[in-house]
């Protein structure tokens, strides 16, 4: 593998992860959720849902390229037939309108909770620079992801660092559970179809310019784990905290509250950061859909999807997330269950 084929699959292996990670998986709900409350066998499950986004997330790339799909209506198409595919690509589309529109929320809380700053000019910021920031399209996400993830990593090394020698530590590997052990491992199934399910808007057209197989695989298999390492990390860190983190609408903010000033700014740029590269992703992958359903050029479409995403992110960022994603993740799993079925083809 050349210098340039191991570029390509890092930047796979960014793009995947930094489009998995958004506002529910930064905050801690969504490891909270789907993985800490369920006690001890979140060891497995966590191990579980890292190999379902290894290779599925291989499969759902690769397919891309062998029908050489523009736009995730491609995938759709070829995975339930055209009638039934292309009603899913709108359905997907509007699940995508209203998931972007809880990034842009979570975008603004941030700037309104930690920087006493308006909540309307914290979502006026943050559009202005996905709007400039997707004036380069694809190279634009690969770019941020590139930067952002690596911090990611990093900021997950020094909260195990902050935290392994705190008391209770060591409840990852005992805490117990009042929820039965089949509803936990239903979690990372729910928790996976959900987030291929919108990753796709990306992943797709990038698995479909992808010239050679092993670059994709390679990628996957990078991306799966280290989603799978932040996801370790984060119920690692909260753990201990169990049963009372699960009162907080940000449960990582207790973690790392007591660890000085420096890593509060870093989890605070860190949080952003994962809001954001879900969001420019959401966007680039609702303007390819749109671009070939409504005579506008592109950066109009992409103007168009951020206002109505603005529209959406006026309902406030804690009820958006708590009513759509336990639906989303239900819907999803349903995309997910065909595209399982189609690795058997």
């Amino acid at each position: 593998m050349n210098a340039k084929e191991v570029w390509h699959t890092l930047q796979i292996m960014f793009a995947y992860i930094g489009t998995v990670v958004g506002a529910g998986f930064a905050t801690g709900q969504e490891i909270l959720q789907f993985f800490t409350q369920f006690g001890w066998v979140a060891i497995l499950t966590m191990s579980f849902a890292s190999l379902l986004f290894v290779v599925c997330g291989a499969r759902l790339m690769l397919l891309s390229r062998q029908i050489r799909a523009k736009s995730y209506e491609d995938l759709n198409v070829h995975l339930f037939g055209r009638t039934f595919g292309q009603a899913m690509s709108w359905f997907t589309l509007v699940i995508l309108l209203a998931v972007t529109g809880v990034m842009l929320a979570g975008a603004g809380a941030i700037f309104e909770e930690h920087l006493q700053w308006s909540y309307q000019l914290g979502l006026l910021l943050t559009l202005l620079l996905t709007y400039f920031v997707l004036q380069r399209g694809m190279d634009a996400i690969l770019s941020i992801n590139s930067l952002v993830v690596p911090l990611m990593l990093l900021f997950g090394a020094i909260l195990i660092v902050a935290t392994i020698d705190a008391p209770l530590t060591g409840r990852w590997l005992s805490i117990d559970s009042d929820h039965s052990f089949g509803i936990a491992w239903l979690a990372p199934l729910l928790y996976v179809s959900f987030n291929l399910w919108m990753a796709q808007a990306v992943l797709v057209p990038l698995g479909a310019t992808i010239k050679k197989r092993r670059t994709i695989i390679v990628g996957s298999v990078g991306g799966g784990l280290g989603i799978g390492l932040l996801i370790w990390i984060a119920h690692f860190a909260m753990a201990p905290l169990m049963p009372g983190v699960r009162q907080f609408d940000i449960p990582m903010a207790q973690v790392i509250i007591e660890h000085g000033w420096l890593v509060q700014i870093l989890f605070l740029f860190i949080l952003f950061a994962e809001i954001f590269t879900t969001l420019i992703a959401n966007v680039y992958g609702l303007g390819l859909q749109l671009q070939s359903r409504l005579p506008l050029r592109q950066p109009m479409i992409i103007l168009l999807i951020l206002l109505v995403c603005y529209a959406i992110s006026q309902f406030g960022f804690k009820e958006l997330l708590g009513f759509l994603y336990p639906l989303f993740g239900i819907l999803g799993l349903v995309w997910f269950v065909k595209l399982m079925w189609k690795m058997t083809d």
